[in-house]
């Protein structure tokens, strides 16, 4: 719907509280990488370098001791890595969505969110980079999945869904990196202009690229801006569907359905709007934030959330139809060993922690209240990873035939990296927060009081 068709109440939703002008708007934003940390930062830090540390630690001990180090056997062949991959790329399409579709549609709700949530794209999609070098065995040849002429005459297999995520998921950070990068180019030179320090000048100097700010810089500026948010608006539909191509074009039953690409877009959406929340939550209250990131966004994107939640409650309900109506034997038991086999639990930890816990958002109280959107979140995040191990693992630990069947057991070293992603992903969600400006200021000052062209009239009465 146009924000002009809506009520009078919801358009006017508040953006900002409290007294705010373009001047204390810079000096709240801007001045924060130039302040010296707090102990908390520095703690926070170095418990996720820490985390961070172990999970590469183990991921040198798997290159050194082999494959075998990690849980991966026969059938499972697909364990950790991939569902570590699949779960970080996920969490990438928030930002993409935040920035993006939602600037397509000039939703000013998203100014004030929209740079925290970019950067976290870029985040994610770095920890998802490196599980698919860690299941492809040796790393070292990693580059062979790229297109390039050799002396071997060697070329790569344009049917393998393993080339179409490289293509895919290159594609998109790539793109996803200009557009963050471009965004912080006016507050790199507002910065530039701020700063005393003659290194941090210098710095700001040459990320800006001259910016000075006049009109010819802002209409270039919102050209480029406009055209890498229409390529973005296609790469987070398509980025995570070529993800799903990685099942649905195989025969393994579980897998082999036309439901995967919406489906898996439609958990990449609900995660990262989870993730989204964790970080701003955190966020808003440690940088003192609060009258800038405002309930109204938080409710917002627990709307989302809620939205997501029974979308993903429709596909699992579809997935048990498919099951059912298609009269397969395999397909059938399948299903049924997602929610009564030897892993039950997997199974239904998904269902509750993506369907029946997020429905708490109904209530308006709820969705305002950051333990219970804490808990909620928090509770997506486990069940989003636990929904890719369902379906990877249980899938093919018990495959067409009864003799090939077996035991999937998940080793320490998994574990340690599945952690050290985590600590990666957020090691470098502090150092973003320290040393640059975790909102778009040119973007939230189209919000401060009189800045938009309907409030001329207040002006010139006052």
């Amino acid at each position: 719907m146009p924000e002009a068709l809506l009520p009078e109440a919801i358009r006017h939703q508040p953006l900002m509280e409290g007294p705010v002008t373009v001047g204390s708007l810079d000096d709240q934003v801007l001045a924060w990488p130039e302040t010296k940390p707090g102990r908390g930062w520095f703690i926070a830090i170095t418990i996720t370098s820490l985390i961070m540390l172990m999970g590469f630690g183990c991921i040198g001990y798997l290159v050194y001791e082999g494959i075998g180090t990690l849980g991966n056997n026969v059938p499972v062949a697909w364990g950790f890595p991939i569902i570590n991959f699949v779960f970080w790329v996920g969490i990438g399409h928030a930002g993409t969505l935040i920035s993006a579709i939602l600037f397509m549609f000039r939703k000013r709700w998203r100014n004030a969110i929209s740079r925290a949530a970019e950067a976290m794209t870029i985040f994610a999609l770095c920890c998802a980079g490196i599980f698919p070098l860690i299941h492809v065995g040796r790393p070292w040849f990693g580059y062979w999945l790229f297109p390039y002429p050799n002396v071997r005459d060697l070329w790569i297999n344009f049917r393998s869904p393993l080339v179409w995520d490289v293509f895919a998921v290159s594609t998109y950070f790539s793109v996803s990196l200009l557009f963050w990068y471009l965004g912080l180019m006016p507050d790199l030179a507002s910065m530039r202009e701020r700063t005393t320090s003659r290194l941090r000048k210098g710095i700001y100097r040459v990320l800006s690229l001259g910016w000075v700010g006049s009109a010819r810089n802002w209409l270039h500026y919102e050209r480029a801006y406009l055209l890498l948010a229409g390529l973005a608006t296609g790469l987070v539909l398509s980025v995570h569907s070529v993800v799903s191509f990685d099942f649905a074009v195989s025969l393994v039953p579980g897998w082999h359905m036309t439901i995967f690409p919406p489906y898996f877009v439609a958990g990449a959406i609900f995660a990262g709007f989870a993730m989204v929340v964790l970080v701003l939550s955190v966020v808003r209250k440690t940088m003192h934030m609060e009258n800038l990131i405002t309930m109204t966004h938080m409710d917002m994107m627990n709307k989302m959330i809620l939205t997501m939640s029974c979308l993903m409650g429709y596909s699992y309900l579809m997935e048990g139809f498919t099951a059912w109506y298609s009269s397969n034997t395999y397909i059938r038991y399948t299903f049924y060993n997602y929610v009564f086999g030897d892993q039950w639990w997997a199974g239904w930890i998904t269902i509750t922690c993506n369907v029946i816990i997020p429905q708490l958002l109904w209530v308006p109280r709820f969705r305002r209240s950051f333990p219970v959107m804490l808990f909620v979140s928090s509770c997506v995040t486990v069940g989003m990873w636990f929904e890719r191990y369902t379906i990877i693992v249980l899938s093919l630990h018990r495959s067409f035939l009864p003799s090939s069947w077996g035991v999937f057991i998940p080793t320490l070293v998994d574990f340690g990296i599945l952690l050290g992603s985590f600590g990666l992903f957020f090691t470098l969600v502090l150092l973003f927060a320290r040393v640059l400006p975790v909102i778009a200021t040119s973007e939230v000052k189209m919000d401060v009081p009189h800045a938009q062209p309907e409030h001329a009239a207040e002006v010139g009465h006052a």
